[in-house]
């Protein structure tokens, strides 16, 4: 790792930090790529277990290339490190919805996201119901996408962020 990228990364978490997490991603980097593909990334039980792997997967990933380098991995992880806060558990949430990373979220962006959390467990048009039900309250300029203001004032009121 060059001195550049060690200094950048240790912006986003402790010195300490960035050793284990060099450490675990070398051990995730089973064949010695440099980089975790999408295999490699659900042998993490805490990911693989989770209904929104794939989601996770891809905000990781934010070149696109299908794997996830060093610099992304603690990127992507740097939302629950230390030096984490409310601002970018924030973002890493409003990423999780945001599937087309076009800074909004759609209501169809939505109810993808919340149909791979419930799974079966309600009918679709039940789940469609509390998708237009949470936009039409959350969207307070009404162009009918919830940006990441939007989205921040709809879930101030939780622990998300703690």
């Amino acid at each position: 790792m060059g001195a550049d990228l060690y200094v950048f990364l240790c912006h986003i978490v402790s010195g300490p930090e960035l050793m284990r997490l060099k450490k675990r991603f070398m051990k995730l980097d089973k064949d010695g790529s440099g980089s975790i593909d999408k295999d490699e990334f659900l042998q993490i039980p805490q990911i693989a277990n989770n209904p929104l792997a794939h989601r996770m997967i891809a905000i990781f990933d934010e070149d696109g290339s299908g794997t996830v380098d060093f610099q992304e991995f603690v990127g992507g992880l740097s939302a629950f490190s230390s030096k984490g806060g409310r601002d970018e558990k924030l973002r890493f949430a409003f990423k999780v919805y945001d599937m087309d990373r076009d800074g909004y979220i759609s209501n169809g962006e939505l109810y993808l996201v919340l149909k791979q959390m419930v799974g079966n467990n309600l009918k679709d048009q039940q789940l469609q119901q509390i998708v237009d039900k949470t936009i039409m309250e959350a969207d307070k300029d009404g162009d009918g996408k919830l940006s990441f203001e939007e989205f921040t004032n709809m879930v101030a009121s939780t622990d998300i962020v703690k």
